[in-house]
């Protein structure tokens, strides 16, 4: 996410950072790199403008130009500015008022509405929600068989929507069988079309007219950069979108809809999706989104992802484990398994502080198959020699490289690294973190 665009921002900030004082000549100079840089990102044309100026404006005073470190205070003034841009604060989905509150979905076909529908189920469900899945797309093909399958798959409850019904009656329809199904929380998957047409529009607005929604979320496709704001003005004029979903964000988005779309439609982006997972959806913050364009990472976001998906009692079994130097293969069988429910390894180094000021993130990008390699050799390896490496000889290497489908050298890679490391462990007990070897060179 925003890879490109962070790399071009830290060229410019190294410059003037490297700089004892600034100038306006310098920081007219900076502003046209970052103005070059924005629009490459696909940034609309005129928030690039009214952003350039603003910063401008505050570049050119005294909280720049006769501060002591008037590299950083650049820095801190775009990075203000892009939180400025995109809202500034976390904006809540409105789940006020009398319940089953009804989150209805809109957007072009392909942008990711289905999927979508059931990543908010997910989320909501670890809010204490109890969603009711409707599928109310009755025009693109196998729409309804895809979200009654994502349902079974999450297992959360679902309108069995019918051939030949309409979508204004299935609407309705769900909306007062969703409380029978225990559910507090509706959420409509409405149907799209390759444009906007005045039949969409018309078809949307009568479901809002039939089951007045708590929220209505157009889900946009991040990676359609400019088209997706056109596509958020058009819905909004008809419809007064209440939020944005923005959908493949973990692709190859330049981020031109991220930091447009609120500025051109008044709206506010409330989630992003962030993989193809379905618990890959997350809320959308501002001041974590920014720390990430100019380089800074994101922990917080790490760290929630961290606490979402590691079992504490796991953690602190293992936690003892250390403490005596009995930490084994199968113990990190384990903690590989928890770490791919954060997400790939590359995901995880972009939120690390400091990965985009690199030239580029992809030199670092750890070998995910080389990971898988190293899942296989140890799920290769009996219960005894997980517990116990040292039991693994020679005739158990050739057995487990042949399971395993890798070289006996792999093997013996594996197991000198997972020695050092249980070695380095013991001297962390005693002494403290001085760094740790990897299993993986």
């Amino acid at each position: 996410m925003f890879e490109n665009l962070t790399e071009k921002l830290n060229h410019v900030f190294k410059k003037v950072t490297g700089r004892g004082r600034l100038t306006e000549s310098n920081i007219q100079d900076a502003l046209k790199e970052v103005r070059l840089a924005l629009l490459e990102a696909d940034v609309h044309y005129k928030v690039v403008k009214n952003l350039i100026e603003d910063i401008r404006r505050r570049a050119l005073g005294q909280e720049v130009l006769e501060s002591l470190t008037p590299g950083q205070q650049l820095v801190k003034i775009v990075n203000e500015e892009l939180i400025r841009l995109m809202d500034g604060g976390r904006q809540d989905l409105n789940l006020s008022g009398k319940t089953p509150h009804v989150l209805m979905l809109v957007g072009l076909q392909g942008s990711g509405k289905t999927t979508t529908a059931a990543k908010l189920a997910v989320y909501l469900r670890k809010q204490g929600r109890h969603p009711y899945l409707v599928p109310a797309d009755i025009y693109r093909p196998a729409a309804v068989d895809q979200l009654k399958k994502l349902a079974a798959q999450i297992n959360v409850p679902v309108y069995p929507t019918a051939e030949g019904q309409e979508p204004v009656s299935i609407c309705r329809d769900a909306f007062v069988k969703s409380s029978g199904a225990g559910s507090d929380l509706v959420i409509f998957d409405t149907a799209g079309r390759l444009h906007v047409d005045e039949g969409l529009m018309d078809e949307l607005v009568r479901i809002k007219t039939a089951v007045p929604p708590n929220e209505i979320l157009l889900v946009a496709d991040a990676m359609t950069g400019q088209d997706a704001v056109t596509v958020a003005k058009r819905f909004d004029e008809t419809l007064d979108l209440s939020g944005i979903v923005l959908s493949k964000m973990e692709g190859d988005a330049r981020g031109g809809a991220a930091l447009s779309i609120k500025a051109v439609t008044g709206k506010p982006i409330k989630f992003i999706g962030t993989g193809e997972k379905l618990d890959a959806l997350s809320a959308f913050h501002p001041d974590r989104v920014a720390s990430q364009i100019l380089g800074k990472g994101d922990v917080l976001s790490l760290i929630e992802k961290a606490q979402s998906q590691f079992d504490e009692k796991e953690a602190i079994r293992l936690q003892n484990k250390l403490k005596k130097n009995k930490f084994d293969l199968e113990d990190f069988q384990s903690q590989l398994k928890q770490m791919k429910k954060i997400g790939s390894l590359e995901q995880i180094l972009g939120m690390l502080p400091g990965m985009g000021q690199l030239k580029k993130l992809k030199q670092l990008k750890p070998d995910e198959k080389e990971l898988a390699r190293v899942e296989a050799i140890i799920n290769s390896m009996t219960r005894e020699e997980r517990r116990n490496y040292k039991l693994i000889n020679g005739s158990r290497k050739r057995r487990i490289a042949r399971g395993s489908g890798t070289q006996v050298q792999d093997v013996n890679r594996l197991l000198k690294n997972f020695s050092d490391t249980k070695k380095m462990m013991e001297r962390i007990t005693k002494k403290g973190f001085a760094g740790m070897p990897s299993l993986f060179s």
